[in-house]
């Protein structure tokens, strides 16, 4: 007999599609949408997500490391799918083989790297740095040299891209800034008489945000980027990640500014796509004065009925959730009740008739939202899926 699963995710491939074409449809046929599956698809599982977005459309796929790479163009083959696939965070020596046999487009932006790629003769996409300070090669004689370095290696200039670091924060001036910065760095790319197929720029939330980096609804809004990439004949292009995945970060204002937090533009028409459950191990009563878990943090009020949950923080369940964080059992909310294990959490069902060892539990998903974990971790929702590991 096949062991039981604690605890497991489900991946709602509708809702998965969903998104992607809502992505679509607000960027606008002009653009095209990188699919972010990085971090093994925040979360969502990368081999899982990628033949279904593909198949929802994705042209492009961003992953983290050629690694994921391989991994995701060997699920695509297994499906009959093809895609492009970016590897969004730099490589190192080691993974050229895998880039070449797996057909991996690398990111780049030091001579280092060209180097490293003697002799491949592969298209790359080169990243600007206008102003995240991560990746990325800087406007002017820095990106005049690589170009050089890569005309000489015999490296095909296929995409070129920048990240802005505030987009979820409307009229904010540093993004502004990485805009103009972005506009000299294409300008040089046109001086060059290079033609690169695609130039992209925005997460989800540049995408979201309707007063922020102008790529969004383009019925409402001046298509910046498409003008842009016009300038060198290419295409333009966005990468979402959290989107996909049915979450959105709330749209801020400007550090000092006051007044009404304005709504994203597609947060409301996105649906979430993973729900995480666990099979309750037990049920017991707690008598009065009784307490739960590490440092008995909680203490039973009154007679109490408590179900044990087979999960905790080794599989991603935050322990920022210690008595405040809930599960969703029989549609009814299940308070957590003290400290959240390692791998056991004490529910409240005291007022869930019928509860019993088996049933499930949502810990994750309808009910109770990566949103919700987040808030009351003090985080985002981006690091609540993707930490989700679960055992089994």
């Amino acid at each position: 007999m096949k062991p039981t699963a604690p605890n497991w995710i489900e991946i709602d491939a509708e809702a998965l599609a969903h998104n992607f074409q809502t992505i679509a449809a607000q960027v606008g046929t002009g653009t095209e949408v990188l699919a972010v599956i990085k971090a093994n698809g925040y979360g969502h599982g990368a081999e899982t997500c990628a033949p279904l977005l593909v198949a929802a459309g994705a042209k492009w796929l961003g992953v983290t490391c050629a690694a994921e790479g391989a991994r995701v163009r060997a699920a695509l083959a297994a499906a009959e799918l093809d895609a492009e696939i970016l590897i969004m965070s730099g490589f190192l020596p080691g993974d050229v083989g895998a880039i070449a046999a797996a057909r991996l487009t690398p990111v780049l932006w030091t001579a280092e790297q060209i180097e490293w790629l003697d002799g491949l003769r592969c298209a790359v996409h080169v990243e600007i740095d206008t102003g995240m300070g991560r990746q990325g090669v800087r406007p002017g004689d820095e990106l005049s040299e690589l170009l050089r370095l890569m005309a000489v290696a015999g490296l095909e200039l296929d995409g070129v891209f920048t990240h802005f670091c505030s987009s979820e924060v409307s009229g904010d001036a540093l993004t502004k800034t990485q805009e103009e910065r972005f506009e000299e760095a294409i300008a040089q790319v046109a001086v060059a008489e290079l033609k690169p197929s695609f130039v992209h720029a925005g997460n989800t939330s540049a995408v979201d945000n309707p007063m922020g980096p102008v790529l969004g609804d383009p019925s409402r809004r001046d298509p910046w980027l498409e003008r842009l990439a016009a300038m060198v004949g290419a295409r333009a292009m966005v990468r979402t990640g959290l989107a996909l995945y049915g979450y959105c970060l709330p749209i801020e204002l400007p550090s000092g500014v006051e007044g009404v937090i304005v709504h994203g533009t597609i947060h409301e028409r996105l649906r979430p796509v993973m729900t995480w459950k666990a099979r309750i191990l037990a049920v017991r009563d707690l008598e009065p004065g009784e307490t739960v878990g590490y440092n008995a943090t909680f203490t039973a009020p009154e007679a109490m009925r408590v179900a044990l949950l087979p999960i905790g923080y080794a599989d991603g369940l935050r322990r920022e959730l210690s008595s405040a964080g809930w599960a969703m059992i029989a549609g009814q909310r299940a308070q957590i009740l003290g400290r959240v294990s390692m791998n056991l959490t004490v529910v409240d069902v005291t007022g869930i008739a019928g509860v019993r060892a088996g049933d499930e539990a949502v810990v994750l998903g309808e009910g109770c939202t990566a949103d919700d974990h987040a808030r009351i971790a003090g985080t985002i929702a981006y690091e609540i899926v993707c930490g989700i590991h679960p055992c089994g």
